[in-house]
């Protein structure tokens, strides 16, 4: 039976489910109106460069690795190690702040306050119930996503039309006018376009479909151009909804969006409850659809031995990453259970933000990735090819590396030295720091195992393998 083709309108549909991550439009809308030129320029600027960039890697270098292998084709073993090590670990860390942000959401449907504690074992219970379905093949089910798809559209346009509804009959709560709508460049706006950044990411899962299309030449740049206006006018749509509810002087990262759904809606009712309900499911589905992407990424680096060798122990059974997985939830349990004792009024924009950082930074190794591969090597044959001349390459390379890393400082370093935001950033950056170091260990690690195996047995026994053959 022949395989049933990739069509375009799957390729969008993945798109906008892989990349469209609900939770992070709160943290979006608090830069305030300008956030609309922050999307526009970082759509034009940042995007499409990647997208396209991701589409040609993808499809001429179509190997298990992913981002990693990019990177370790380009520059070597270590730094794809490390691009392996930075693209796992943010997944961890997103988890436990998702495990923050699902308990917040029942404190506020149910209108309770939970203990410290309590918040703690359900968070837990959370990220036990994650990992566990992501050590099953049941992680890549399609029909986790088509539910994930229709429960993020239904929660964006509820946002947008009751926003709408709102600024009709009540008014707006910020001014949406030319003035406030041009770029500031204090540091709390520039610490979130970070969160804008993030919310691109994902689309070269779109790219490992290539072999299933019947045009991938054609399709993927397609798919991007639709799949970013679809993603793009979501996330805009979203954002309105909430810039009408609530200033955004006064939105709060983590509980940004039931805030506005609150305050839209008037009280609580079955809607608020429904909402709650497709928020949370969100939740978990963001963590299992991209649990495999990462958890393989980080399998492969090991059985290239550039990662510890636990991170490529797969399951007997099925061949699924438990490695990588289970490390994720032990991670994911270590900085719940340490969230207490962390000096951030917001645990959930903490995490959010050193995930945001760990995973930007992995991209910051892919563009210059693919600069150096059109360089050195030239004749790969390519099914699909960024368009443009060297000045336009060079542009779409260089630009997003730039923004990368200016948004990296801005989220991770404390730039004017005040209290707020030396116990806002501090954690952000100490983690970081550990984060990078522990990655180095670890890389440094698997490198020392791989340089104990003695490479002469292994040619040998190729050579008489060879022999027998012939």
């Amino acid at each position: 039976m022949e395989k049933k083709k990739f069509r375009l309108f799957d390729a969008v549909l993945m798109a906008v489910v892989v990349v469209l991550v609900v939770e992070s439009v709160a943290p979006a809308a608090a830069i305030g109106p300008s956030q609309f030129f922050w999307w526009a320029a970082l759509l034009i600027l940042f995007f499409l460069p990647y997208g396209l960039i991701s589409a040609e890697l993808g499809t001429t270098y179509d190997d298990d690795g992913g981002i990693y292998d990019w990177v370790r084709k380009a520059f070597g073993k270590r730094w794809g190690g490390r691009a392996a090590w930075l693209y796992w670990i943010n997944f961890p860390i997103w988890m436990a702040s998702l495990a923050v942000l699902f308990t917040g959401v029942i404190e506020q449907t149910l209108q309770i306050k939970m203990g410290t504690w309590t918040n703690v074992l359900v968070q837990l219970v959370f990220i036990g119930v994650i990992t566990l379905i992501c050590c099953y093949p049941i992680a890549d089910s399609k029909w986790i996503l088509n539910l994930a798809a229709i429960a993020k559209i239904v929660i964006i346009l509820s946002l947008g039309i009751l926003g709408i509804y709102v600024a009709v009959t009540k008014g707006v709560a910020s001014k949406f006018t030319v003035e406030t709508m041009l770029p500031k460049f204090d540091l709390k706006s520039l610490s979130y376009i970070s969160v804008i950044l993030f919310n691109f990411l994902g689309f070269e899962v779109v790219t490992t479909m290539a072999s299933d299309m019947q045009n991938p030449k054609k399709q993927i740049p397609q798919a991007i151009v639709f799949g970013g206006i679809l993603i793009a006018f979501f996330y805009v749509f979203a954002a309105f909804g909430m810039g009408v509810a609530i200033p955004a002087s006064k939105l709060s990262a983590s509980g940004g969006l039931m805030d506005s759904m609150l305050l839209l809606v008037g009280h609580h009712n079955w809607f608020i409850f429904l909402i709650a309900i497709l928020f949370m499911y969100t939740l978990a589905a963001n963590l299992i659809s991209w649990s495999a992407g990462v958890n393989y990424v980080a399998s492969y680096a090991a059985k290239n031995n550039d990662l510890p060798a636990i991170f490529g122990k797969l399951s007997q059974k099925n061949d699924m990453p438990v490695g990588a997985t289970v490390l994720n939830g032990v991670i994911a349990a270590v900085l719940v259970v340490a969230a207490p004792l962390i000096p951030n009024p917001d645990l959930f924009w903490a995490f959010f933000s050193l995930n945001v950082v760990a995973l930007l930074g992995s991209y910051i190794l892919m563009f210059p990735a693919f600069w150096k591969l059109r360089k050195d090597d030239p004749n790969t044959e390519r099914p699909f090819k960024v368009p443009g001349n060297k000045l336009m390459i060079n542009l779409m390379t260089w630009i997003p590396v730039t923004l990368l890393i200016i948004t990296l400082i801005f989220t991770a370093i404390p730039l004017n030295g005040s209290a707020s935001e030396i116990n806002g950033k501090g954690p952000i950056l100490i983690g970081s720091i550990i984060t990078v170091i522990v990655g180095e260990i670890c890389i440094a690690h698997a490198e020392k195992k791989d340089k104990k195996s003695d490479p002469k047995p292994k040619i040998k026994s190729n050579i008489v393998e060879s022999k027998g053959v012939n």
